[in-house]
């Protein structure tokens, strides 16, 4: 059992949605102070609901981190990720809607009406830079626009980046959570397996270092997670691909390209694991992965 909480404490879960590239991962790490959920610059990296965990003395906040809205691309994958998206809106005490500062498009007209009615949705605009806030009646006249497009129950601006504006966010979050016990140790920011933290770091990678289309081609199978007696993590991680062409790519001219990434990602999870890591990443040849929900639902997805 967790040990008592005080009175007045308050627990719940928060979803933070938005279209895809707005911030929403590098929101959730630096909220619970800790990275968890993979960041790019390239939009929709997230394909699994990431769940992260802040706990202070007064409540413990439960963050959903989605995929970005895909209204693109449709296929099996990117149908589910929608899917994750609205079931990450079901059964949470409050949303965090996150949009870029200044720009609003259709695409975030598509997540509002995902939306649910019946619980808290906080409006957070993100990418909240000094320029930006200097000109406040364009700021204001920005934020007014956007409310009139749903029933907000508070607005807040923030650099996710920068980790600026995030103590009052947490106040303004905190105001819409139940009181209750906490649900999970002080100590915990997931609820995610390291397995499944792994497969994370990996995919960060393939995001960095491959073009601008190949990655989204691609996913990573966790086919070893084993932690020996003395602490060593060995993992054996396949990189799935759908044809030749796109494996010769990933490898690289003499294995280089695989090399790095498979190095950078053992640097991510023996920081993160606080242990030795014996990594091994290689290619896998699986066409027609995107499209086999089968398969997609064998991955967690």
């Amino acid at each position: 059992m967790y040990p008592t909480a005080p009175p007045g404490y308050r627990c719940g879960f928060i979803a933070i949605v938005g279209r895809p590239n707005v911030g929403k991962s590098t929101l959730m790490n630096h909220l619970i102070g800790q990275k968890i959920s993979i960041t790019s610059k390239k939009a929709q990296t997230t394909r699994h609901k990431v769940t992260g965990i802040y706990t202070d003395d007064t409540a413990q906040f439960i963050f959903v981190d989605t995929p970005g809205f895909q209204t693109h691309h449709r296929n099996a994958i990117n149908d589910r990720l929608n899917l994750n998206v609205t079931e990450a809106l079901s059964g949470v005490d409050a949303v965090a809607f996150v949009i870029e500062a200044m720009r609003f498009t259709e695409a975030d007209r598509t997540v509002i009406r995902q939306l649910p009615k019946h619980v808290p949705v906080v409006l957070v605009l993100n990418k909240i830079d000094r320029s930006k806030a200097q000109n406040a009646h364009e700021l204001q006249a920005f934020i007014d626009s956007v409310t009139a497009e749903f029933p907000f129950a508070a607005t807040a601006t923030v650099s996710a980046k920068h980790a600026l504006g995030l103590a009052a966010l947490l106040q303004q979050l905190k105001a819409y959570l139940p009181e209750g016990e906490p649900l999970y140790p002080e100590d915990m920011v997931t609820d995610k397996s390291g397995r499944f933290l792994a497969s994370e770091i990996v995919r960060e990678k393939l995001f960095r270092y491959l073009g601008e289309e190949l990655p989204y081609a691609m996913n990573v199978e966790v086919e070893q997670f084993q932690v020996e007696e003395d602490g060593l993590h060995r993992i054996h991680i396949a990189v799935l691909v759908e044809k030749d062409s796109q494996k010769a790519i990933l490898i690289g001219k003499g294995g280089e390209k695989l090399k790095k990434i498979s190095t950078e990602a053992r640097l991510d999870m023996e920081k993160l694991f606080d242990a030795k890591v014996f990594l091994r990443v290689w290619a896998k040849v699986k066409s027609g992965w995107a499209d086999d929900i089968r398969f997609l639902r064998e991955l967690g997805m």
